[in-house]
């Protein structure tokens, strides 16, 4: 073959393996374009659109009295859409962005004028759509705001010009009385899983129903809506209303914290049930800080596991008498108040003026060798009897709380691996066992309750739109923990305690009570008791003949005194004095002097008209309805404190503005709309127009001034 044919064979070849790839890569491009197309456009849509969550606003936490403990507030965070304007329109554009960015350096003053102006134009010459302007900005700013030039849409010369803002709506969780039962209401971190209090149990109500809504992700990871208005909107969730009462967890809290600063203490806390309901009206826990200052970190009256010292001996006389072993007159000799048994010695605070006594008495002085003689001798041949009596009164049992962290109580029986010799003698008078605050006061409160026990209870009702979707009842326990005969004796026990025994010193002359003190010395890891860290605490109930409340103390580590009636017990007097004042029916009827008004009539305003007219009453005062005056059916001559019948009507927007708060509520949720309140004092505006017909639930923002 000669040369030149060699060289065009070669030619030939590759020219036919050029067209060859050609057809390869045309291939590869349309099994691309056309096959494996739609995957790939898929695929891109995923990475640069997706569908994201819209948070939903969540329910309220309102207390007993009707008052806001917990609430969300939208917050938005605004960003500015440099080419909502067409480049066509770019005179219009520079026309108006010289006066949105003085608007906006006066609004924020975080920013002059000129830094402003240069940001946003800045941000129109590289064309971006998603210009961060402000974060956590309120509704009520976002109202004025949306009056700036170019961030309202706008008509000139029949030319509509559409708004350059983009607003995403978040909620803030504010609880309007700061501190006031903080731990009880608690909060719910989804990201780290922890769930407390009221907020944490019932999050699948409150959290409500997120919405969806399509984002797109452009230059530099940023993600925007694709569309003005979210495809799915949210479902606001539902309001919890709680047991808590206002003034009296007030009341709690300054009570306690008062006199833990007094006796120097390290923690404590102090709850309330209402007796009959189990209903908690409040529950209030404090520990000292590192610089000092109480704050409620931990709930320790529903966490905190411990030995509960002498008032758990209200336990042990209550077995011992319905077990018909003793009664309270049955005697003990308590000697010098030192009793030595199994290598170890019981012993009394104080040496005993006498050394035979009975068991009441033993009881109102706090006798630790009575109570542990008295039990080691009815029961020593069958210890189970004794632990087996402490179980059917609701020990060693969780209560089944509606709110997490119940601490796990430990009442310990003859097969428990750590029974000693000693350990019926310890139990006796409130040791080795480990019972929570609230546990105590259930106890307590079944004891003043006639002997039912009940759980306790946190939360009330479920309202979704103003509607109730779900009610709780207090779950009974155990109808009868001991005869009517037992309960009457540790009764009238607990009634000496606050007239000659421990509890004298914060007995009131004004109201009956029973309670007892406790003192119970705490371990300190590996020092076990050595260190003298002391417990002290206080449980009672009134008005003794027809209990109301009962209350528990609990305050540990105090350095100034020890005992449970002069650290924990003026806790337990200065709450219960305060609501036996502010409560009308626990006095009984009452003649109560005409109110001396000089001349002039108290202001009402609209609210909930029966409430007012039955404190005025109460009080001795006239009122008079303006409206049966109008018509005539009233002499106008008739004096007293005016008021209007409320004339809300359900879907019909009201006009609450120059309200206080809690009238506010009352006539606008009344009338199926849902608050979202801001600020402090009366409502100054309102975000919707009275007069209005709109749905059930719509959102109606209530700023204070």
């Amino acid at each position: 073959m000669s040369i030149r044919n060699t060289i065009l064979v070669r030619v030939y070849f590759a020219f036919g393996l050029i067209v060859l790839l050609a057809f390869l890569v045309f291939g590869k491009m349309a099994k691309l374009q056309y096959v494996d197309g739609q995957h790939w456009k898929a695929l891109a849509d995923s990475l640069s659109i997706q569908e994201r969550e819209v948070e939903a606003a969540r329910g309220n936490i309102y207390s007993n009295d009707g008052s806001l403990l917990a609430t969300s507030v939208p917050e938005y965070e605004l960003r500015f859409d440099a080419m909502a304007i067409p480049e066509e329109d770019e005179e219009y554009f520079n026309l108006k962005v010289d006066s949105l960015a003085i608007k906006l350096a006066d609004f924020f003053k975080d920013k002059s004028s000129r830094q402003y102006l240069t940001l946003l134009k800045q941000a129109r010459n590289k064309k971006q759509r998603y210009l961060l302007l402000k974060r956590n900005v309120s509704h009520q700013d976002l109202k004025r705001i949306k009056q700036f030039p170019l961030l309202k849409s706008a008509r000139v010369n029949k030319e509509r010009f559409p708004s350059c803002l983009i607003t995403d709506r978040q909620n803030k969780r504010i609880l309007p009385f700061v501190n006031l039962a903080a731990r009880t209401i608690g909060y719910k971190n989804v990201k780290e899983n922890i769930h407390v209090g009221l907020e944490g149990a019932y999050g699948e109500y409150i959290d409500g129903k997120s919405g969806k809504r399509l984002m797109q992700r452009i230059a530099g990871g940023v993600w925007i809506p694709v569309n003005k208005d979210i495809e799915v909107a949210p479902v606001d969730g539902s309001d919890i209303i709680s047991t808590i009462d206002v003034n009296m967890q007030d009341m709690a809290q300054r009570a306690l914290e008062k006199q833990m600063i007094t006796s120097n203490a390290d923690e404590g806390c102090v709850v309330m049930m209402e007796v009959k309901t189990g209903e908690v009206r409040a529950v209030a826990n404090f520990m000292r800080d590192k610089d000092g200052v109480y704050r409620e970190k931990f709930n320790l009256a529903i966490a905190q596991s411990a030995d509960p010292g002498s008032t758990f001996k209200l336990a042990s006389y209550l077995a011992l008498i319905d077990d018909k072993k003793i009664d309270s007159s049955t005697t003990v000799n308590i000697g010098n108040g030192n009793w030595p048994i199994y290598k170890h010695t019981i012993r009394d605070s104080h040496a005993p003026k006498k050394s035979i006594i009975s068991a009441k008495r033993a009881f109102e002085e706090s006798s630790n060798v009575g109570v542990t003689k008295f039990v080691y001798q009815a029961y020593k041949d069958n210890p189970d009897q004794f632990t087996s009596k402490l179980h059917s009164f609701g020990f060693g049992k969780t209560l089944g709380l509606q709110i997490p962290g119940e601490g796990v109580p430990l009442v310990k029986s003859s097969k428990s691996k750590s029974w000693s010799g000693l350990s019926l003698v310890q139990m006796a008078y409130g040791y080795e066992m480990k019972i929570t605050p609230l546990q105590t006061l259930t106890f307590y409160n079944a004891v003043a309750n006639n002997g039912k026990l009940i759980a306790p209870l946190f939360v009330k009702e479920i309202r979704h739109l103003g509607n109730t979707i779900q009610t709780f009842k207090a779950k009974v326990l155990n109808e009868k923990i001991a005869s009517d005969h037992a309960l009457a004796e540790v009764r009238g026990m607990m009634e000496g305690v606050m007239i000659e025994g421990t509890g004298k010193s914060v007995a009131s002359p004004l109201y009956s009570s029973g309670g007892k003190t406790g003192t119970a010395q705490m371990a300190d890891g590996s020092r076990g008791y050595g260190a003298r860290r002391y417990q002290s605490s206080f449980a009672g109930y009134f008005p003794a003949e027809d209990p109301k409340y009962s209350i528990i103390v609990v305050i540990r580590n105090p350095r100034n005194g020890y005992y449970g009636g002069s650290v924990a017990g003026p806790v337990f007097k200065e709450l219960a004095d305060m609501v036996y004042a502010n409560d009308m029916e626990m006095k009984g009827k009452k003649t109560f002097k005409a109110v001396n008004v000089g001349g002039r009539m108290p202001l009402t305003l609209q609210g909930s008209r029966e409430a007012s007219k039955k404190v005025y009453d109460r009080l001795g005062i006239n009122t008079v309805n303006w409206d049966t005056i109008a018509r005539g059916e009233v002499d106008t001559s008739t004096r007293g404190v005016p008021f209007v019948d409320l004339k809300y009507r359900e879907g019909i927007v009201p006009n609450v503005v120059g309200m206080g708060l809690m009238d506010a509520l009352y006539v606008v949720e009344n009338a199926g709309f849902k608050a979202h309140v801001t600020g402090k004092g009366r409502v100054g505006m309102q975000s919707l127009v009275a007069g209005q017909k709109l749905p059930f639930g719509t959102a109606i923002n209530l700023e204070l001034k």
